[in-house]
C-alpha cells in the first residue's frame, strides 16, 4: 500500500480534519506543512541528511571525548604524582625531626663530644679502654631511639668527614667515603639530610639473612653541635629502605600497568615495582630469587618493544636515558600523553618531577595502551556504527514520513499539555540539584502552588529517596514560619511531585544582592521568626542541616509583610540517625560551606539543633554585614576557616556601630564550641529580644519597603540554590575534612 494514499486517508476522517486545522494555524504546524511539501517532492535528501547529521555528531562526540579523556589521563597521573611527592616529602620531613631530636639528645651529645677530642687519631681497637667504652656508651644511648624510630644502625662523622664511631665497627676510621660525601656534607652545613638509597659500603644483612656489602641502604644526617650552638659533627641514622621509602610507593598503582617510582641522579630506580618478575624475564633484572629493582634497574631506552620481542644491538649503558629520566634529572618537570618509551621500551604516558630537597625524582607512568583502551574501543565502535548508520539509510527513507507526522502530533501532545495530576502548570519558577520549580493552580481549589517536581533528567534512587524524605519530614512541621505541603504524588509517567505554598516573597540571599545589608531591626525580626520555626523542627528531633539565606524567604503573607519562611528540608537529619545503620548519605558531609558549622566538617555524624544555631548566626551575620563570616577559594581552606579562624566583629566588617547585644548574640552563635552557643533556637530568639533594636522594624516600615520594592512581583519557593562553587548545597561521600 502507498503511503502517501495512506495518509491522505488518515486525514479524510472528520478528527483528523479537525486536528489538522487546529494544527495548521499555528506557526509550527504551517512550518511542518512546508516541510512536508519538501519532503514529497525531495524524498532522497533525508537519507543523505540523516548520514550527514549523525556523522557530524559522531565525529564532535568523538573528538569531546578524546579531548576529555586525555584531560582527565593527565589529571589522574598528575594527581597521583603530587600525592606521591606530598607523601615522600612527608615522610623526608619525618625523619628529619627524628635525626635532629636524636642528635640534640643531651646524653647523646655528650658521648660524641668524647669523640670529638680523639678524633684526629686512629680508631681504637674494639677492647681498647676509653674510646671502646665509649662506642658501647654511646651505642647504649641510642639503641632505644634506634629501634623505637626503626633505624638500623648510625654513623658519627667529626668535621673533617672521618667516622669517628659507627654501629658497624669496619667504618670507623674512614675518612671520606664517597657514598657518604653528600649528605655528610649537608649535616655539617647545617642542614639535616635523607639521602636516596644507595649500595652499602659496610657488610649488612641483606632480605635473605645473608651478611654482605652492596645492599640497599640510606642515610638521615643531621649536625651535631656543641654548648656554643656550633657544629662539630654529624649524626647519621641508617635507614632500610624496604622498610620505610619503599613502602611509600606500595600504594601507587594506576590501572593495570601504572606504576609509581623514585628513581636518583645516576637514573637507576629506587623504589621497589610490582613487575619484577616481568623484568627479570626480558633480562632486565638478573635471575636470582631476591632480585629487585631497587638499585639494579637503569632507566635507558632500550629503542624498542622488549615485550614484543626486540633486542637492542649495544649494552645497556651505552643507550639513552627515557624520555621521562632524561627530563627529570635535568631538573624539568613535565608531562607526556602522546606516549614515549619507557626502560621496557613499551609506549607508556606520564609525568614527572625533581625533588631537589631530596635528590631524586619521581615517575606516574601507565601503558599508553592501557590509557586509551576505552578510545580505541570507542573508535571501533563510532566505525561499527558509521557502518550500520550507512546500512540503514534506506530504512531511514522508508520511515521519514512517519517519524515527521508522529514528531508533529508529540509536539502537538508537549504544547497542549499542561497538567500534572490536578495541578495545571503556568510557568516556571527555578531549578535546584533535585528539581524544577513550578508555579500552578489546582484543578478545583484555583488556589496558586508551588509545585516541585523531581528532575526526570538526574532521577536515580538516592535523590528519590531525598525527594520523599524532604516532603515527609517538612508534613511534620506545621508552624506558620515554615513552608507548608499541601499534596504529594507521583504522574503515570512516573515523574515525582508535591505540592506547597505558593510564596510570592524573596529569599535572604537576593535581598542582600539587591539590597545590601539589613537595619538591625528587620535583622531581628526576620532571625526570631526563623527561630521559632526550628525550634519545633529541634523539638521533633530534626535538625535542618542547610540554613543559609537561600533557604529563608520574606513574604508578604494575608496581609502581614516580613513573614518568614524556612524553606528546603531536603537535608534534614532525625537525631536518632546516628547508629551505625546509617546510610552512606546520611553518614556524609552535607550542607553549605559558607554557612556550616566547624563540627559540620569534622564530624558530620554529630552535627544537633546547635549546628543549626551556627548557620542561623552565620545567616544574621551576611543579613548585617552584606557579606559571608568567611571567605576562601577552596573548600578545605573554607573548612579550615570555619574550624580554627575567628570571625571579624560585624561592627568591624560593616565599618560603622552596631548594638553589643546583637553583635553578642551573632559571636555567642559562631562560637567554635557548641557548648558556648545559646543552646536552642528559643533561647536565641529570647537573646535578640533582648537587644535595644528588637522593637526598632515596625509593621509600618516593612509596608512601606515592601511598597517600594517588591510588593507584587513573583516570588517562588525552593526553586533551588545558585551562585559559586562555595555557596552551593553539597552532598560528599566523605566523612571529614575536605581536601
Amino acid at each position: 500500500m502507498n503511503l502517501l494514499s495512506w495518509f491522505k486517508k488518515t486525514m479524510g476522517t472528520p478528527a483528523a480534519r479537525s486536528a489538522h486545522i487546529t494544527w495548521a494555524t499555528s506557526t509550527v504546524g504551517r512550518t511542518a506543512s512546508r516541510a512536508g511539501l519538501f519532503l514529497k517532492k525531495q524524498l532522497w535528501v533525508w537519507p543523505i541528511l540523516a548520514l550527514v547529521l549523525l556523522t557530524t555528531i559522531g565525529l564532535a562526540v568523538r573528538h569531546m571525548l578524546e579531548s576529555t579523556m586525555r584531560q582527565n589521563l593527565q589529571s589522574a597521573l598528575q594527581s597521583a604524582l603530587d600525592m606521591q611527592t606530598a607523601l615522600v616529602l612527608q615522610w623526608t620531613q619525618t625523619q628529619c625531626k627524628n635525626a635532629e631530636a636524636v642528635a640534640n639528645e643531651l646524653k647523646v651529645r655528650e658521648s660524641i663530644y668524647s669523640f670529638l677530642g680523639t678524633s684526629s687519631v686512629a680508631a681504637p681497637p674494639a677492647d681498647a679502654g676509653g674510646a671502646a667504652d665509649s662506642h658501647q656508651q654511646l651505642q647504649q644511648h641510642l639503641s632505644s631511639m634506634l629501634s623505637s624510630h626503626g633505624y638500623t644502625g648510625f654513623i658519627v662523622s667529626d668535621k673533617d668527614k672521618r667516622i669517628i664511631s659507627a654501629s658497624e665497627e669496619s667504618l670507623i676510621g674512614s675518612v671520606e667515603i664517597p657514598e657518604y660525601d653528600s649528605f655528610l656534607t649537608s649535616a655539617l652545613e647545617g642542614k639535616t639530610t635523607v639521602c636516596p638509597p644507595f649500595m652499602s659500603v659496610a657488610a649488612l644483612k641483606d632480605a635473605t639473612g645473608r651478611t654482605r656489602t652492596g645492599v640497599p641502604t640510606m642515610f638521615v644526617c643531621a649536625p651535631v653541635r656543641n654548648p656554643s650552638f656550633q657544629i662539630v659533627g654529624a649524626l647519621g641514622l641508617r635507614i632500610r629502605p624496604e622498610r620505610g621509602f619503599t613502602q611509600l610507593f606500595q600504594f601507587g598503582r594506576i590501572g593495570r600497568s601504572g606504576e609509581i617510582y623514585a628513581f636518583n641522579q645516576e637514573g637507576y630506580v629506587i623504589s621497589n615495582m610490582r613487575s619484577d618478575e616481568q623484568l627479570i624475564l626480558l633480562g632486565l633484572l638478573p635471575d636470582k630469587p631476591d632480585s629487585r629493582a631497587l638499585l639494579q634497574l637503569q632507566l635507558r631506552d632500550p629503542a624498542g618493544n622488549l615485550l614484543e620481542g626486540y633486542r637492542p644491538s649495544v649494552r645497556r649503558s651505552e643507550m639513552a636515558w627515557t624520555k621521562m629520566a632524561a627530563a627529570a634529572i635535568a631538573g624539568n618537570a613535565g608531562a607526556d600523553l602522546d606516549g614515549y618509551r619507557d626502560f621496557r621500551g613499551v609506549p607508556v604516558v606520564g609525568a614527572w618531577t625533581w625533588l631537589p630537597q631530596c635528590n631524586l625524582g619521581l615517575a606516574a607512568e601507565a601503558d599508553k595502551a592501557e590509557a586509551y583502551r576505552t578510545l580505541r574501543i570507542l573508535q571501533v565502535t563510532f566505525w561499527v556504527l558509521f557502518i550500520l548508520l550507512l546500512a540503514t539509510s534506506v530504512a531511514i527513507f522508508i520511515f521519514t514520513i512517519i517519524v515527521a507526522r508522529l514528531q508533529r502530533e508529540a509536539q502537538k501532545a508537549a504544547i497542549e499539555k499542561q497538567q500534572l495530576g490536578q495541578y495545571r502548570l503556568e510557568k516556571e519558577l527555578g531549578k535546584g540539584a533535585m528539581g524544577v520549580v513550578y508555579k500552578g493552580y489546582h484543578a478545583l481549589l484555583r488556589r496558586p502552588t508551588a509545585i516541585k517536581m523531581l528532575n526526570v533528567d538526574r532521577a536515580n534512587d538516592a535523590l528519590m529517596e531525598r525527594f520523599e524524605h524532604e516532603v515527609q519530614i517538612t508534613c511534620q512541621l506545621n508552624h506558620p514560619n515554615t513552608v507548608a505541603i499541601y499534596d504529594y504524588g507521583r504522574t503515570p509517567e512516573n515523574v515525582f511531585y508535591y505540592a506547597m505554598e505558593y510564596l510570592d516573597g524573596i529569599d535572604l540571599q537576593t535581598l542582600v544582592e539587591k539590597y545590601g545589608p539589613q537595619p538591625e531591626g528587620r535583622v531581628i525580626s526576620i532571625l526570631r521568626q526563623a527561630c521559632h520555626s526550628l525550634y519545633e523542627a529541634h523539638s521533633l528531633g530534626l535538625v535542618h542541616r542547610d540554613i543559609k539565606p537561600a533557604n529563608i524567604m520574606i513574604n508578604w503573607r494575608g496581609g502581614e509583610p516580613d513573614v518568614v519562611k524556612v524553606l528546603d528540608f531536603g537535608l534534614v537529619k532525625t537525631l536518632e540517625q546516628r547508629s551505625s545503620a546509617e546510610s552512606p548519605a546520611q553518614s556524609s558531609l552535607t550542607g553549605t560551606p559558607l554557612y556550616m558549622s566547624p563540627e559540620a566538617f569534622e564530624f558530620p555524624n554529630s552535627v544537633d539543633c546547635r549546628s543549626d544555631v551556627y548557620a542561623l548566626g552565620a545567616v544574621a551575620y551576611f543579613l548585617v554585614c552584606g557579606q559571608p563570616v568567611f571567605y576562601a577559594d577552596t573548600l578545605r581552606e573554607l573548612a579550615h576557616r570555619h574550624i580554627d579562624d575567628v570571625p571579624v566583629p560585624p561592627s568591624v566588617r560593616l565599618g560603622k556601630p552596631v548594638s553589643v547585644e546583637l553583635e553578642n548574640a551573632v559571636s555567642a552563635c559562631l562560637e567554635k564550641s557548641r557548648a558556648k552557643r545559646p543552646q536552642t533556637t528559643r533561647e536565641l530568639a529570647a537573646r535578640l529580644s533582648k537587644c535595644p533594636t528588637a522593637g526598632s522594624w515596625t509593621t509600618e516600615d516593612a509596608e512601606a519597603w515592601w511598597g517600594r520594592h517588591q510588593r507584587g512581583q513573583a516570588g517562588t519557593t525552593g526553586s533551588g540554590v545558585r551562585g559559586p562553587v562555595l555557596e552551593q548545597t553539597i552532598v560528599s561521600g566523605s566523612s571529614g575534612t575536605p581536601s
